[in-house]
């Protein structure tokens, strides 16, 4: 009988500390469902906002090339003509460019001439024209008035109205009494349609009188002066 109550005893004892299963169960239910709940994957950064396209700018135009001579530029010129400190030289060109604007070409080139009453002459040099470049060129001409006497002369006309380098090649009147001396030059005007040809010139010899004739542009150089 003693055996049999510490048999019972033994049995109850292990009841009390052994969980039922129910409890089992339940508690490791929760881990089961934490484990497998899904994991949702990071929201993607939001992309930037797409920014307008700068208009494109047109590339800025090159300045315009000039076609005419700056005052400046002619100055120099003569003075390499004529030397540097010719007396009346700046003012000469001043005048002609107060008077007409800036010209689209320059002749330099030398002159010979004579008269006995009845005169002639001849020259010759280079044209440089601001759009065409530079071109040979020839003139003659024959003169009658009240003039005697030989001279020699450095020329340096201003052109001005030339948009075509041929129209250069023709017959301008020209009248030395028309003509006016500053310090050590002389100046004339010779017109012929819009092309307006101011000569400067630096001469040497002896010349006495007043003339009325024409001068002719040519390509090349010619014995008869008409």
């Amino acid at each position: 009988m003693r055996r049999g109550l510490m048999m019972a005893g033994l049995a109850l004892f292990g009841m009390a500390f052994t969980p039922p299963l129910a409890a089992q169960d339940a508690g490791a239910l929760p881990m089961q469902q934490v484990q497998e709940q899904p994991v949702a994957p990071p929201e993607p950064a939001p992309a930037p906002a797409a920014q307008p396209a700068a208009a494109a700018q047109p590339a800025p135009l090159p300045p315009a090339a000039s076609t005419t001579y700056a005052e400046d530029d002619v100055l120099g010129a003569a003075e390499d003509a004529f030397g540097k400190g010719t007396e009346g030289l700046a003012e000469a060109i001043r005048r002609s460019f107060s008077s007409y604007g800036q010209p689209n070409g320059y002749i330099v080139g030398r002159e010979v001439g004579g008269a006995i009453i009845v005169g002639v002459r001849y020259g010759s040099g280079k044209l440089f024209h601001k759009v065409e470049g530079e071109r040979e060129v020839h003139w003659t001409g024959p003169s009658v008035g009240f003039d005697i006497g030989g001279d020699g002369s450095k020329i340096f006309a201003l052109v001005y109205n030339l948009n075509d380098t041929e129209d250069l090649y023709r017959r301008y009147p020209a009248a030395e009494g028309k003509a006016y001396l500053i310090g050590g030059v002389a100046v004339n005007y010779m017109q012929r349609d819009k092309v307006i040809i101011v000569p400067i010139k630096l001469g040497v010899g002896w010349r006495l009188g007043l003339n009325a004739g024409y001068m002719k542009f040519s390509k090349k150089g010619k014995i008869l002066p008409f």
